[in-house]
C-alpha cells in the first residue's frame, strides 16, 4: 500500500494548489534515486514536483481514484509494473518527438503510453574462485551447475521478465524445460534479494546467481557488502548470440493527469543529456539515451550486447511465464 506523505485530504490539497505551477508523481522509485532530479527540474522550470513513494499498489490506487486521481507521472522499476498500468487502461499516449528521438524504440511502446527511462541487464554472477566462465541463461539448466544455482524468488517482477524472454526465444516447452533444469540446480529454495545471492555466493552455499547489474555497484558503494561483491564477477550473458536480457525503469502519463502539459515537459526532461547524466551516476544503471555514458563504475564492467527484442514483445509472454512457474513449482 502507499505510504502517504501526508493524510489524504491534506495530499490532495497541497496537489489543488497552484495545479499550474506542479506535476504530481506516483514512484516506485526509491527518494534519493529521483528527488536529485525533481530538484533540478523545479530549478530549471519553476514547476514544483510533488511525490507519493510507494513499493506497490499502484495499479490499485488509480483505479479506486478513477478520473479524480491528482497522479501525472506514473514512475515505476520494471517492464512489468508498466504493462500492468497499461493492461489496467491507466496511461494515456504522450505525443512527443523529444521522447521518440531519446528513447530507442526497443525501449518504449509502440502506443506512446510508456518510456524507459534506464536500462539493467540481468546478469549472471559467479565466485571467482571458479575463474573466469563466458554464461549464457541456459546454462543454469546444465547438469555441472547441480546445487550450485542461487535466486530470488521466480515470481519476482525482474525473474518473471527474463522467463518471458526465455519463452521468447524458446518456446512454453523449451521454457519449461529450463524453469525444470534450472530447479533442480538449486542450492536451495528461492530466497532473499538480488544482493542476497551475491551474499550466498561469498558464503560459498552456492556458486552462481542471477542479479541485476545495479546491485553489483550498491554492493560495492557498501562498507558492509563491498566483500560480497569483491568474490564475484559480474557476467553478461548471451553474448555470442542473442545477447544479455535487459529490463528498465520507465514512465508514463496517467490517463486522467491533471497537469498535462508540466507532465510532459518532466518526461521530456528526464529523458535530456544532464537528466540522464545525473540519473546514471545516482542508480548505478545504464542511461537509455544514446551517447550517454554510464558512471565510471558501470562502464569498468565492459561493454554488453543487449537483447535486440522490442520490450513490449518480451512483456506479452509474462502472464505465461507465471503459468511455467507454478507449473514448475519452482518456488517450492
Amino acid at each position: 500500500m502507499f505510504k502517504k506523505i501526508v493524510s489524504v485530504l491534506a495530499f490532495t490539497a497541497c496537489f489543488a494548489v497552484n495545479a499550474a505551477q506542479e506535476v504530481n508523481v506516483y514512484s516506485y522509485r526509491q527518494p534519493f534515486l529521483v528527488e536529485p532530479l525533481f530538484k533540478t527540474f523545479t530549478d530549471k522550470t519553476g514547476i514544483k514536483v510533488n511525490v507519493v513513494f510507494a513499493k506497490k499498489g499502484m495499479a490499485e490506487r488509480l483505479k479506486r481514484e478513477g478520473k479524480h486521481s491528482p497522479a501525472d507521472i506514473l514512475l515505476t522499476t520494471d517492464i512489468s509494473r508498466l504493462i500492468e498500468l497499461q493492461d489496467n487502461g491507466l496511461l494515456q499516449a504522450v505525443n512527443s518527438k523529444n521522447l521518440e528521438e531519446a528513447v530507442p524504440a526497443q525501449y518504449r511502446s509502440t502506443d506512446d503510453t510508456w518510456f524507459a527511462l534506464t536500462t539493467r541487464v540481468r546478469n549472471i554472477y559467479s565466485a571467482k574462485r571458479l575463474g573466469k566462465i563466458d554464461f549464457n541463461y541456459e546454462d543454469l539448466a546444465k547438469p555441472e551447475w547441480k546445487g550450485r544455482v542461487c535466486t530470488r524468488s521466480g515470481k519476482h517482477p525482474y525473474n518473471v521478465a527474463l522467463v518471458a524472454s526465455m519463452i521468447a526465444e524458446h518456446g512454453e516447452a523449451g521454457t519449461l524445460a529450463w524453469l525444470e533444469g534450472v530447479k533442480s540446480n538449486l542450492a536451495r529454495k528461492p530466497q532473499g534479494n538480488d544482493r542476497g545471492q551475491v551474499q550466498a555466493i561469498n558464503q560459498k552455499l552456492c556458486d552462481v546467481s542471477l542479479g541485476n547489474s545495479y546491485y553489483f555497484g550498491n554492493m560495492l558503494s557498501d562498507e558492509k557488502q563491498k566483500v560480497w561483491a569483491d568474490s564475484v564477477y559480474i557476467n553478461f550473458p548471451n553474448q555470442s548470440n542473442r545477447g544479455a536480457h535487459v529490463n528498465i525503469s520507465g514512465m508514463a502519463m496517467a490517463k486522467y493527469a491533471p497537469n498535462e502539459d508540466n507532465a510532459k515537459a518532466l518526461m521530456e526532461f528526464l529523458v535530456s543529456v544532464p537528466a540522464q547524466q545525473l540519473y546514471a551516476e545516482t542508480n548505478m544503471e545504464y542511461p537509455v539515451r544514446k551517447g550517454v555514458n554510464a558512471s565510471k563504475l558501470v562502464a569498468s564492467w565492459g561493454e554488453f550486447t543487449a537483447d535486440k527484442l522490442p520490450l513490449e514483445v518480451i512483456a506479452k509472454h509474462r502472464k505465461t511465464a507465471l503459468k511455467l512457474l507454478d507449473k514448475a513449482k519452482f518456488d517450492l
